[in-house]
């Protein structure tokens, strides 16, 4: 699924093609995907100019120049990319907007296969209801204050997006191997010392995934179909049984929450818990 440094790398190649140009024609091929479903999403957008595009979480959010707003939520396998309006148009394409003039036969092309992902139009309402703080803004003490409220594991308390938003399965397991963090310590055991050095770890970890333009492991592309180059660095996301990077150990996989889950037993070992329940 896109975190965080693809979704962010989608909207920084999106803004130059495409803010500053006015919606033409819409095709909605699928009504299921869109949320109100009952919106008549082509005539409200035709003729409107896209001021702005934002994201907030692993949401990329496009303002018009009404000050209205919808959001495209790319899920496990979306693709939102520009194309030529006269260029294939490949399956499982449910979204497709001209854009202005017209003899530049822009597209901007939604493209979801498994269909976990959706368009959501929001108007002028907010677009960051019921997910929490930015990671690269969020401060430790933020942090602790929400892992404190709950038992479930690190790993788990940080892929949910009311916790902190925009944070995946990739960047988890980057982040806590880089704090020495093990996967399954109970978020309100984490002490001061590993929160300090899991916010860090977090932000520097995703800081790297940004200027690498994020990680392709399957659909991932952005705007212009060009692929990260993140994956070539990870340190032991999908890298169940080669060596550890630093003290060459085996990187070991285990399944939490049907997430496979992926760290070094020798760099992050699993302390005893301080609190009994």
């Amino acid at each position: 699924m896109p975190e965080l440094p693809e979704v962010q790398t989608v909207v920084t190649t999106l803004i130059p093609t495409v803010v500053g140009r006015r919606v033409t024609r819409v095709q909605l091929r699928r009504r299921d995907i869109l949320t109100p479903p009952h919106l008549d999403f082509a005539a409200t957008l035709r003729n409107r100019k896209v001021s702005d595009i934002t994201r907030r979480g692993k949401r990329i959010i496009f303002l018009l120049e009404s000050a209205e707003r919808f959001f495209i939520h790319l899920g496990m396998t979306g693709r939102l990319t520009v194309e030529r309006t006269d260029a294939p148009i490949q399956p499982h394409t449910h979204l497709l907007i001209d854009l202005s003039p017209a003899r530049e036969k822009l597209q901007l092309r939604f493209r979801d296969q498994r269909r976990f992902g959706g368009i959501f139009w929001i108007g002028r309402g907010r677009a960051d209801e019921n997910i929490g703080p930015e990671p690269l803004l969020i401060r430790p003490s933020q942090l602790s204050r929400r892992l404190l409220k709950t038992t479930r594991a690190i790993k788990t308390a940080l892929l949910d997006q009311t916790v902190i938003a925009g944070l995946g399965n990739i960047y988890v397991d980057e982040a806590l191997f880089a704090a020495r963090i093990h996967p399954l310590t109970r978020a309100c055991d984490i002490t001061p010392s590993q929160l300090s050095r899991l916010c860090r770890a977090i932000k520097l970890t995703l800081r790297r995934a940004l200027r690498h333009r994020g990680s392709t492991l399957r659909d991932y592309v952005d705007a212009n179909g060009s692929t990260g180059r993140f994956q070539n660095l990870h340190r032991v996301y999908d890298r169940a049984a080669h060596p550890c990077h630093t003290c060459k150990t085996p990187i070991a996989r285990l399944v939490l929450g049907g997430r496979s889950t992926h760290f070094c037993p020798r760099c992050q070992p699993r302390r005893q818990s301080r609190r009994i329940l």
